[in-house]
C-alpha cells in the first residue's frame, strides 16, 4: 500500500484531553481500513506555541511520540521531561499529558498501539 500525502486527512482540535488551544492532526494512516495491526492512531501533531494535549491515560495502550521538530515539555504520568527534535517518549498503560511553552511550533509523529 502507498498513501500520497494529498489524500492524508486533516482536522483541528480545540481543547484537546481538556488542553489549550488548537492541535492540528494530520493523520497518515486510517488504522482501522489501513493496518491489519492493532492501531488507533498514526499522525502528525502540530502544536502551536502555547498550545496543549491534556494529561490523560492510555489503558491498554501505548502511545510513542517522535518529536519532528521544536521543543515539548511532557507530563510522563506526573513527572515533567523535556523532548527536543529527535527524542522519543512511550507511554504504556499509563497516563500523560504535551505542551508547547515555547516560541516555536512542535511537530510530532504520534502512534497509538493497543494490546
Amino acid at each position: 500500500m502507498i498513501k500520497k500525502y494529498e489524500d492524508f486527512k486533516s482536522e483541528v482540535r480545540k481543547n484537546m484531553r481538556d488542553g489549550n488551544g488548537e492541535i492540528s492532526i494530520t493523520h497518515i494512516l486510517d488504522c482501522a481500513n489501513d493496518l491489519k495491526a492493532q492501531a488507533r492512531m498514526f499522525a502528525k501533531l502540530t502544536i502551536v506555541p502555547g498550545a496543549s494535549i491534556g494529561y490523560h491515560e492510555h489503558i491498554n495502550e501505548e502511545e510513542i511520540f517522535y518529536i519532528l521538530k521544536g521543543t515539548a515539555e511532557l507530563d510522563d504520568n506526573g513527572e515533567k521531561k523535556i523532548l527536543r527534535t529527535g527524542d522519543v517518549a512511550v507511554t504504556s498503560n499509563a497516563g500523560h499529558a504535551i505542551a508547547n511553552n515555547g516560541s516555536e511550533t512542535v511537530e510530532i509523529l504520534a502512534s497509538i498501539l493497543k494490546f
